[in-house]
Parts: structure tokens; sequence; C-alpha cells
């Protein structure tokens, strides 16, 4: 919000702990607010509470999140001050002049150590345990009957979301007292709705504008560095502006992932599996917020795209002395995907069996739909079987095993991996609703404004294609509103892979609604009966059935009504609530790994992602690129990593790795439509899918490609040094 003009606009600066664990002893502020026009705000200044929304179900509400810390610091990064100045040069000096004294504190950053409760962040509560979900009693009978159990550990790791765009917010208090907040969001009614609970203010008073955004990828929801700046604004009386740099964006921005997931799988000799057990360790960071929750939609998705008849799922979640965890590009659901498909391949490779035809042989039927799963999923439609089929022939699967054993024949030092990975996942999990609105312009065209919010998901033409098809209208005289609470009547924004099925279904209602309004206009006009006004959507005219002559273009109807002061009869809203849907996908990755350094090139990845109907094929293909890229960026480079004191290792891109596109090839993408029932558009999520279902795909082919050395698992990502570690470990 740099560029925003706003005059006499302060700077705020945090300053942040540079300890994971301490008590905070004292803040002396005195040189800082000795430099022009500075002041220093701590939390004895505060008269706010915990940070949040309600608490999540399951959750400890004892460990939330104060706006700034009080008496003790948990992670590096928690925010122990916040300097106000004139300038952002002036800032970062003053926030150098505060001097902490900490009292250090031993520091927890392994779950599994913080799962002891030997070192507590929160000494009240008595236990470092945030939330517990599934059952703790193991059935000593789950894998009775089985021929074989498989087992093992897949660690999903820490990732951090490194939008393009970092944070950015301001805020100003309006002569009548409502405030005006500037985020870079993407949930602007949920965040007005939070901002006026903090602040305990009526949601008419406050103002929440989402400019446009670059990247989200879930992590980008209402968070303290937001709360702060808004209420800064009603404090001084002036505009406040804040931006986050990158190096802040690293450890203050929620991170994602940061799972331990064992699993056991149990099945008969001819590949039939029977029996699944799910145990999850979730590490969700300092503060019991929604990281604590995830485990949730892991293990809703534990039985994957297979019909397993015995399901058994516990988790803890856990805090340590790190950044928060939450949402980001998928928020559970991947990690059920990894761990099944590990798992599965875990299985195959025990039975010596293709790990496609184990696949084949557990399938959930394409005739059983709605299936609900043992883990209790209502599947709406799926043919996995097919999409998976569609893979392999795009990718020349027989022919891709031709040349593997080839290799393993020759001996051959760089050893080729195929790697299979069969999804499902849930979008709109929490079956929530979408606002729309459409109404005719003067000229002739129309406006749709939604609650949804697009932060480069292409909303602005998926939903304009939308409303002009209903209406007969070309796109381009159709424009999209989003943002701006003030404008948009509701809303709940954009995560989840939610906004077409739930946002589009309600403007296209919405476009429905002002065409049954036209058409009674149009009777009124031509003196007939609405029951016999017709659209002829090829040129948008409105005319009597049965006589195209006797009609009314949609731009005159617009200019007459405007004359009549009837343009207001031209508009409608809806409001509209489904339950979740359920993508689904195959990927097939080709990796060639050295085995003499470790090294892994990915030569291809064919991805069938099937998200019901497709409104406009180029921008779901332009979600699924992004979303493999996140996938594979997590099999193959990204790692947020800790020193045992809980100082950031890979605080910086210098450190933390990701790909370029250099890194990466040209996805294969191959398009498949099993449209949803539970919308008239017949559309389901996608903006998560590719991720969901690459990870798996490539973490699979490694494997695959060490096989013959005796390698079962890699850990993620399965780069150079991990690959050449489980090789080492196999020779001994």
């Amino acid at each position: 919000m740099e560029n925003l003009a706003l005059e006499g606009a302060l700077t705020v600066t945090f300053v942040r702990s540079l300890f994971a664990h301490a008590n905070i002893v004292d803040v002396d502020a005195t040189a800082a607010e000795a430099l022009p026009n500075v002041q220093v705000l701590t939390a004895a200044d505060m008269d706010l509470g915990v940070f949040g929304p309600p608490p999540f179900p399951g959750v400890n509400p004892g460990m939330g999140r104060p706006l700034l810390a009080v008496d003790r610091v948990r992670f590096v990064g928690d925010i122990i001050a916040i300097v106000i100045s004139d300038d952002r040069a002036t800032g970062a000096d003053a926030a150098e002049l505060v001097s902490v004294d900490y009292d250090p504190l031993p520091a927890v950053v392994s779950p599994y150590e913080a799962a002891k409760d030997e070192v507590l962040l929160f000494p009240e509560v008595g236990t470092n345990v945030a939330a517990r979900f599934g059952s703790p009693e193991h059935d000593e009978k789950l894998f009775g009957g089985c021929d074989v159990a498989v087992s093992g550990t897949l660690v999903s790791q820490r990732m951090a979301p490194c939008p393009l765009e970092p944070r950015s917010a301001a805020a100003e208090l309006g002569p009548d007292g409502r405030i005006t907040a500037w985020l870079s969001t993407q949930t602007p009614h949920q965040d007005r709705m939070v901002l006026a609970g903090t602040l305990g203010l009526d949601p008419a008073q406050v103002r929440v504008v989402g400019p446009d955004v670059g990247g989200g990828f879930g992590a980008k929801m209402l968070n303290v560095e937001e709360v702060l700046v808004v209420w800064l604004a009603r404090r001084l009386g002036r505009p406040v502006r804040w931006t986050e740099t990158r190096s802040e964006s690293m450890v203050a921005l929620p991170h994602g992932r940061a799972a331990r997931l064992e699993f056991t799988l149990g099945g008969m000799r001819d590949g039939k599996v029977l029996a699944y057990r799910l145990e999850v360790l979730q590490d969700c960071g300092a503060y019991a917020v929604l990281g604590a929750f995830l485990p949730n939609l892991t293990g809703l998705m534990a039985s994957g795209v297979y019909a397993i008849p015995r399901i058994e799922f516990e988790s803890r979640s856990v805090v340590t002395n790190t950044t928060p965890i939450s949402a980001f590009r998928g928020a559970g659901r991947p990690e059920a995907s990894q761990v099944i498909e590990r798992a599965i391949d875990t299985f195959a490779a025990e039975l010596g069996m293709d790990p496609a035809e184990v696949r084949r042989r557990n399938f959930i039927p394409a005739d059983a739909f709605p299936h609900t799963t043992a883990s209790h999923a209502v599947y709406d439609s799926g043919d996995y079987e097919g999409a998976l089929e569609l893979a392999l022939r795009s990718v020349g699967y027989d022919e891709l095993r031709d040349e593997q054993r080839h290799r393993r024949e020759q001996a051959a030092t760089t050893q080729l991996g195929i790697g299979i990975s069969c999804y499902v996942e849930i979008t709109n999990g929490i079956a929530e609703s979408e606002f729309g609105e459409v109404e005719i312009t003067p000229d002739g065209g129309a406006i749709v404004r939604t609650g949804s919010f697009s932060h480069g998901q292409g909303h602005e033409t998926t939903f304009a294609m939308i409303a002009a098809e209903r209406l007969g209208l070309p796109v381009e005289k159709v424009t999209v509103h989003k943002g701006d609470t003030d404008e948009i009547a509701k809303g709940t924004g954009t995560y989840g892979s939610k906004s077409t099925q739930i946002g589009g279904a309600a403007a296209r209602l919405a476009a429905d609604d002002v065409l049954e309004l036209a058409k009674q206009l149009v009777a009124d006009y031509l003196e007939a009966s609405p029951a016999d006004i017709v659209l002829d959507p090829a040129v948008g005219r409105l005319h009597v059935a049965g006589d195209p002559s006797i009609g009314i273009s949609w731009a005159d109807l617009a200019s007459r009504a405007s004359a009549d002061e009837r343009l207001a009869e031209l508009k409608a809203e809806h409001e509209f609530q489904a339950a979740p849907t359920f993508p689904f996908g195959a990927h097939v990755a080709v990796v060639e790994v050295d085995t003499e350094t470790g090294r892994v090139e990915l030569r291809r990845l064919v991805a069938v992602d099937d998200a019901g109907t497709l409104i406009n094929p180029l921008i779901a293909e332009g979600q699924v690129h992004g979303g493999i890229a996140t996938g594979v960026a997590q099999a193959l480079y990204e790692n947020f990593v800790y020193d045992d004191d809980g100082n950031p290792l890979t605080g910086t891109f210098v450190g933390y790795a990701f790909p370029s596109s250099a890194d990466l090839p040209s996805w294969e993408a191959v398009e498949m439509e099993t449209p949803t029932p539970l919308n008239a558009l017949g559309a389901k999520g996608i903006g998560e899918s590719g991720t969901i279902g690459a990870t798996p795909a490539v973490h699979n082919a490694v494997v695959d490609a060490l096989t013959p050395f005796g390698v079962r698992n890699v850990d993620l990502p399965a780069n150079g040094e991990n690959v050449w570690r489980a090789l080492r470990e196999a020779k001994a």
C-alpha cells in the first residue's frame, strides 16, 4: 500500500524477537524515541486482547496469540514493539535502537520433542498439545485377515508460502469515525468481521478494500500485523501504513505443512487393500491457530481414491518455538494424498506388483457415486480409473517401463523413475455460501459483484463468462467487481478452491434472475406476456416467442429503462450455498536420478486434473500449472529449517531453495471433465489440485528410480542430499 496517496501517513515498523523462546525482562525505547517524530508502543500500551477469530473446534483456546508479545516470546519473529515514524528509513533505524532485555528459555523445535511436554510454551496450560482429533484407541483387529501389512513414516516438511508480493496494509480514520483498511488479503469481508470484533466496533464502521494482490496461496488471511495497523490508525487519528520486507515475510507470514504422518496399510496378496491406520503429529508453530485444526482435513481425506473398508485415524497438534502454521495451497489435503500414495507404492513394492495395477484393484468404482468413505467423506462424483488410464496412455507408460528395465539391466549410473499419484481432494470443505449480484448498466452491459476475491485466479474472466453466457452478452460487456466491502454486500472470500463452484454459481443464479426481470420489463414495453418473451443469446436480444422481429436488445432496453427510471429493476442478487465437491486426478512423473551424486532431474509430468465442468479451460490450465509448480517444489526443493535453538536457517532466498522456470519441464496437462451434481455449473475447484497430485507423483518417481539399490523411502524434499543419504543408508 506504499503507493496509496494518504496525506500525512505514518509508517509502522515492528520490533521482532531475536529469540525463539524467552521471557521479556524489559523493553527500553529511550534511544529510539530520541529520533525525530518517533513513537514506540509495547503490550503495556495495548487495550486489546488475544488475536483471532472464534477458536477452531477442538483447539485449546489457552494457546492463542497476543497481538504483541506479553512477558514472553515464542518464536523468532514474534512482535515485541511497534515503532511509528514518518518514513520507512527512520522506522528501520529506530527499530534497531529499541533495546530488549531477554531471559532466554530452552526452545523446542521438533514436534516429537514438544509432545513430551518437557519444555512448555504455555506453562499455565500444562501441555504443548493444542488439539487431538480422531481416536487414540487402536483396534487390535484392524488388520485381521490381512496377508500383508506395510508401515512407514512420511514427513510433509515445513514450507514458506513466499508470495511474489509480501504483505502490505494501510488504514485511515474518516471524519465520520469509520475506518478504511486496505489489505493484501484473500478475504475482505471476513477481515471486516474480525477487525470489527477485535476492535469492538460495529461492522458498518469498518470498510475493507482488497486491491490487486500478488499471490496469496492460503497464507494471506488477516493476521496480527494488519489488526495492529488498523488499531493504530484509530488510536493516532492519522493514516498508517506497513509493508513487509522479504525477510519478515519468511519468518512472520504463517508457514504450511509441517506434519509427521505414520501409516500402516494392510491387504491381500492379490493387491486388495483392507485396512489403513494413519497417525498424524502436526507442528502448529508457536500459537494454536488454523494449523492446529488442519489434521481434520487430513483425516477426512485419508481414504484417497480407494475403497478401503477399515480406516483408523488419530492426530495430535503441538505447539513449538517456530513460526505458526496456517493454510498453504491445499491446507491438510496434500498431506493426506502424500501419505496414502506413498503407502500404496510401499504396499505394491512388498507384493512385487506394478503400482498402477494395485491402484486399479482398489479404486472406488465410477458407478459408486455418491460414495461415503470409511473416513466419512461424501464424494460427489468421480472416475478415478478413467483418470489413471488417460494419464498412463498420455505418458506412454509401457514404453517408459521398458526403458527403465533396459537401464537397470545395463546398471546405468542415471536411473529412470516413474511415479504415479491418484488423488482426490475436497473443495469448499465446510460447505460455505457465496454472494453474487448482477445489474444491467445504462449502455446495456452488465456488472457482476462477487463476494469471492481474485488474487490471480482469473475470476474477472471466469465470472464474466458465466454471466455473459446466461445473458447473451459479449464477455467484454461484462465487468466483475470485488474486494470492496462498501460495494459488495457480503462474501466469504477465496480459499479452499471454492470460488467458481459457489461464487460462480451465485453469479449465474443472479444473472438468471436478471434475465427474468428483463423479460417482465420487455413484456411491459411490448405489451406481451412475460411467459412469451425469450432471449436469443446469439445476438443478446429479447423478443416475442415465434416472432423475432418484435424484440428489444439489451442496449435498447437499458436506454429505455434509464429514461423511464426503471433501470434499477434490472438488478438481482443471490446467495448460493452447496456441499463440498471432490476434484480428482492422476499425475505421472518421470525423473532421472544420478546414483553417484544423488542429483534428481524431473523430465516429464503428465497431469490429468478433473474439476468438473471447465468454464475457461485456459484459466483452469493456468491454475494447474501453478499448482504443479508448488507440488514439485515440495517434492524436490523447499524446506524451511530451524536449528535446535529455534533460529531460522532458511530465512532468505539465499538458503531457501525453490525452483525457477528453468528448473522445470513443460507440464503436459490433459483435460478431463466429470461434472458435479451439486451446482448448476457442474464445476468443482481447481486451484489446489495440481499441488495435491504433483508432490506424491514426483516423490514416488524418485523412490522408484532407487528401488534396485534397496531404497524404500527418501525424505522430502527428495533432493540430491536426501537421495544421497538414502543410498548410503541402503548400502549400510
